[in-house]
């Protein structure tokens, strides 16, 4: 049974009532002063709490899916068991699963498209990390059978999971019917978690000495994916979104490297690389590096490019919402910005469920399938 299954909760929560239960029905029995009765005292309070607990932690987990599996609760990678061949005429590519969306007719991938489950191999960061790759029903059309697609690459946060953009922020069952309902375009999306070098949280930046991430997303990843999809080369092909850390990635990404890619969403982003214990030492002492890495210190202090940038907050209940005006405010001509900005919202998956949608919409209205 998975971690965020519906019968692993319902465990729990029928475990702790019977505890529960049992301590009060046991209490009067063990009430004598003796060793025993005291550890039998001792053994009921600390089981029944923990399987509260549990009940409590399994259920928050599912509603926001900080971990999308047992072996990501206890720090083990799965994805590390596929080995991709680097010798000469391997692929940067390798499909290692797929799976359909569940939608009627969703068996049929010209009806419901598909979910492919991918290793990419990065040629100049020598970085390889798992990803999804969303194709849409059309990929799949005889219609389509020649037609390029725009691409957007989707970033979950830290320190998330790429299950849980396919789960808990449903982006593909959401850009299926947003282009069912005539809102957008067909465009793939290529779903992954920003820290491509786990556990340790990179904030999309080439660390000296250490994991190119920035090349990674910037150079390897659309070149891997327009080699093997049919997705264009060009910067008009090519869109970045994400929220929390991967929205920071977003908009660093399209920022700095608008040769690749034209468009930029950040939902619930911050505005500079975070420092901490999870990241580590990122810039070895490079004040400069350690600047370009502040969104709005390159806004002030960079060449501009024609990027567009949509970024996200709430009036109330979002911790980013002066950062987020202080970009828009440092937004200038040829690069173009955009909001959305909620009432209320927190920074959970509630508040990102409401702003995918029309983020969607706005990233394919400025993508080019040629």
């Amino acid at each position: 049974m998975g971690l965020t299954s519906n019968k692993v909760l319902a465990l729990a929560v029928v475990l702790g009532v019977v505890l529960f239960v049992a301590t009060v029905w046991l209490w009067p029995r063990l009430a004598r002063r003796n060793w025993r009765a005291v550890l039998a005292r001792v053994g009921l309070l600390l089981a029944t709490q923990l399987a509260l607990f549990a009940a409590v932690g399994l259920a928050a987990n599912k509603s926001f899916l900080f971990y999308g599996s047992w072996a990501d609760l206890f720090g083990q990678e799965q994805e590390l068991g596929v080995v991709v061949d680097h010798s000469a005429g391997g692929r940067d590519v390798k499909v290692v699963g797929r799976q359909q969306l569940d939608v009627p007719g969703g068996s049929r991938p010209a009806v419901g498209g598909q979910i492919q489950k991918i290793v990419v191999s990065g040629a100049k960061s020598g970085i390889t990390s798992p990803a999804y790759v969303y194709l849409p029903p059309e990929y799949f059309q005889p219609a389509y059978a020649k037609a390029t697609f725009p691409a957007s690459v989707v970033l979950t946060g830290y320190p998330g999971t790429a299950e849980n953009l396919l789960k808990g922020l449903k982006y593909p069952r959401t850009a299926f019917q947003q282009v069912k309902d005539g809102k957008m375009r067909p465009m793939i999306l290529v779903m992954m978690r920003p820290t491509v070098a786990p556990p340790r949280d990179t904030e999309c930046v080439d660390i000296p000495g250490g994991p190119k991430t920035e090349t990674f997303f910037a150079q390897d990843l659309p070149s891997a994916v327009s080699a093997t999809y049919r997705v264009g080369t060009k910067p008009r092909n090519w869109g970045f979104m994400g929220n929390s850390t991967g929205g920071y990635c977003a908009l660093k990404i399209a920022l700095h490297h608008p040769e690749r890619y034209v468009a930029g969403a950040g939902l619930s982003a911050y505005y500079k690389a975070a420092e901490d214990v999870t990241t580590g030492d990122l810039f070895h002492g490079d004040d400069r590096a350690r600047k370009r890495a502040n969104l709005l210190w390159s806004l002030d202090h960079r060449p501009r490019g024609a990027s567009s940038f949509l970024v996200t907050s709430s009036k109330e209940g979002e911790g980013n919402l002066k950062g987020t005006l202080a970009f828009i405010d440092k937004v200038k001509a040829p690069a173009r910005v955009s909001s959305i900005m909620l009432d209320s919202g927190g920074h959970n998956f509630n508040t990102w469920n409401r702003e995918i949608p029309p983020a969607l919409v706005w990233m394919s209205g400025r993508l080019s399938a040629s």
